[in-house]
């Protein structure tokens, strides 16, 4: 009989340990939606809440920012002339101990420059870390690493052909 309890002991902590898992995973999964959507829709008062105050931000080769104030700042300035639209997807999230995790994210992001009419379809990914805090899930480092990078104007595209 008691080894019967004591397995039902073990599965009960299994459960409640995969559980415990899967919500840390689903608050890192949503952290980082709510940053691409922030982004996208330019609520950059809300996206303030996605990062840690020392966090980190490497959006390319020259531009590494260091603190929650500068990526914010460098995120205001620079996305207000675009419209976005990021995809993230497939996410491999890995937690590392109770409050600290690391994720990698395929992205798709098609944006418009609204001042150059110019459009941009980027592919790539995401590397991140994230740190619990105060039971929240943010964003302490973010890396994009970008595998293609078209560029087209927008003044000569055609309308697509439609569909009868």
């Amino acid at each position: 009989m008691t080894t019967e309890v004591w397995d039902l002991d073990a599965r009960v902590r299994l459960l409640e340990e995969g559980y415990r898992e899967m919500r840390n995973i689903e608050g890192i999964r949503r952290v980082k939606y709510k940053y691409w959507r922030c982004l996208d829709t330019k609520a950059f008062d809300e996206l303030a809440d996605c990062f840690t105050q020392d966090a980190v931000a490497d959006y390319g080769p020259r531009i590494k920012l260091q603190g929650r104030a500068a990526i914010l700042d460098f995120l205001r300035q620079t996305m207000a002339r675009f419209t976005c639209v990021h995809h993230g997807h497939n996410p491999e999230i890995d937690i590392t101990s109770e409050d600290t995790a690391r994720g990698t994210w395929a992205l798709y992001n098609y944006m418009i420059d609204n001042r150059a009419n110019r459009g941009f379809r980027i592919g790539g990914f995401y590397y991140d870390e994230y740190a619990k805090e105060d039971g929240q899930w943010r964003i302490r480092s973010t890396r994009e690493v970008n595998l293609f990078r078209e560029t087209w104007d927008r003044e000569s595209r055609q309308e697509p052909e439609r569909a009868p």
